[in-house]
């Protein structure tokens, strides 16, 4: 069994995730810097987490979710999933 780990390599559903934060945030006139001080994340693994480079964690889900003023299973409806 492959080990899961807070990275990724490019994972489809993660990339997924990405995209559909990236598009809420771009809805709502957000930069990067700001979602991630609204959500309580580094700014650094806001980029990553967007670029499906990161496993993100549910409560970071959940911090996005609420400071893009949605719940989680909005994003991942709209990741597709």
């Amino acid at each position: 069994m492959t080990r899961i780990s807070s990275k990724s390599d490019g994972n489809e559903a993660l990339l997924a995730l990405g995209k559909a934060i990236r598009a809420r945030r771009h809805t709502f006139g957000l930069s990067q810097e700001a979602l991630a001080h609204l959500a309580g994340i580094d700014r650094s693994h806001m980029g990553k987490i967007e670029r499906g480079e990161r496993n993100v964690t549910l409560l970071n889900v959940i911090r996005i979710a609420r400071a893009l003023e949605t719940v989680p299973s909005e994003l991942l409806n709209e990741a597709g999933y």
